[in-house]
């Protein structure tokens, strides 16, 4: 179903993606997930977490962290690879696989606020899969209101001794290099704020708590991390100086939304291909479902809204490859298109009448593993609120 979904919405590619490069790591992307992803796709499903391996593959294909730069070892590419990944995964549904918030979430962090030291020890690490990442941001009492964090970093020697717990951590059961975001300073609100590189392997204090029961994602490793009195060095404290994480985090958030907006469009394009191919092949009445006119009405709706998304996400791409994408219009892509994604996947569902809700068709799962979308990255109520600032 993958070249139908890519070709579902039949949306010329604007300039910027329609380069040499990019559709060579998109052919390389998509030629990876088919190999070594899709035929194990159930089995992660049931297994709760994606083969450890396929980081380590992926990093000797050249496919992980496209953007770090070429001084650090990295390919020195950009958003638009970031993006051809995204969407290859999405249309794919390879949707448990991590490697999207690796790629375009952590590894960010490292290039654009990291000491050289840091860059240079962890971006290879990164890009070989050697090291798989995550973000340790929301907590048990704190999720789209990061000045409620309540973990801290209290200066120990030299270094800071970390206490505190996170939830709903995506790769959290895989990861060993997770940035943790830590009060080091609770009394100074947001610029007290400061984010930690911490490498997991071997340190004491870390654990991982369970990984998570989700109603969606399901080979997706999503877990519990504790820190008891957890210690790191000076130097995994990200940056020169503290009291820069909250700051850091705002600068990322607007690419972590374009992101899921992203993996949206690239849902919709599935589901759309998916059902098409059942209406064509599905008879009731003596005839295809597909020559019936409200099927095809309500398709044209669907195709209508999904091809809007997109177009308005190549447009919020294009901003942010030029250093232009604001935190409302990015907000404005992530909440819109997940709840346009949410109703577009639910109405193919109905489409596929009881077989859409047998687990054993790709649009239940499309269904269950949608709806996060409007949640995550800061949830859609919250988007609308730093809209809302700007009127």
């Amino acid at each position: 179903m993958s070249a139908n979904a890519a070709a579902i919405l039949a949306n010329p590619k604007p300039a910027w993606l329609d380069q040499e490069d990019v559709n060579m790591f998109d052919h390389a992307v998509r030629g990876f997930l088919e190999k070594e992803c899709l035929p194990h796709g159930d089995r992660w499903e049931k297994e709760g977490a994606v083969d450890r391996e396929v980081w380590t593959k992926a990093g000797e294909a050249g496919l992980l962290c496209p953007a770090a730069p070429e001084e650090f070892g990295g390919a020195g590419g950009d958003w638009r690879h970031d993006y051809a990944f995204h969407m290859a995964v999405s249309e794919l549904g390879v949707d448990g696989w991590g490697a999207s918030l690796h790629n375009s979430i952590v590894g960010p962090y490292v290039w654009h606020y990291g000491t050289k030291e840091q860059k240079e020890k962890l971006i290879p690490k990164l890009i070989s899969g050697e090291y798989v990442g995550a973000i340790a941001m929301t907590e048990p009492g704190a999720g789209s209101d990061l000045q409620g964090v309540k973990t801290t970093a209290v200066k120990d020697g030299n270094g800071y001794r970390i206490n505190g717990a996170k939830t709903f951590i995506t790769n959290g059961g895989t990861a060993n290099f997770i940035i943790v975001v830590a009060k080091t300073d609770p009394k100074a609100g947001a610029k007290g704020t400061s984010l930690f590189l911490v490498e997991t392997d071997g340190l004491e204090g870390f654990r991982r708590g369970r990984n998570l029961d989700k109603v969606g994602l399901k080979a997706q490793d999503t877990a519990e991390l504790f820190f008891e009195d957890m210690w790191v060095s000076a130097d995994a404290l990200l940056g020169e100086s503290e009291g820069m994480g909250f700051i850091h985090l705002m600068e990322q958030l607007p690419q972590e939304r374009l992101q899921i907006a992203v993996q949206g469009v690239g849902m919709m394009k599935r589901a759309l291909a998916e059902t098409i191919a059942y209406v064509k092949d599905r008879k009731a009445f003596g005839k295809s479902i597909i020559e019936f006119q409200n099927t095809q009405f309500k398709l044209a709706e669907l195709k209508t809204k999904a091809t809007i998304a997109e177009v308005f996400v190549q447009h919020c791409s294009d901003l942010l490859i030029q250093g232009k994408l604001d935190a409302s219009t990015a907000s404005m892509a992530k909440y819109w298109v997940t709840d346009i994604q949410c109703e577009l996947v639910d109405e193919c569902v109905q489409l596929h009448g009881g077989y859409g809700f047998m687990n054993e068709y790709p649009i239940a799962r499309m269904w269950r593993d949608a709806r996060v979308q409007r949640i995550y990255g800061g949830t859609n109520e919250i988007m609308k609120l730093l809209i809302s600032r700007t009127l």
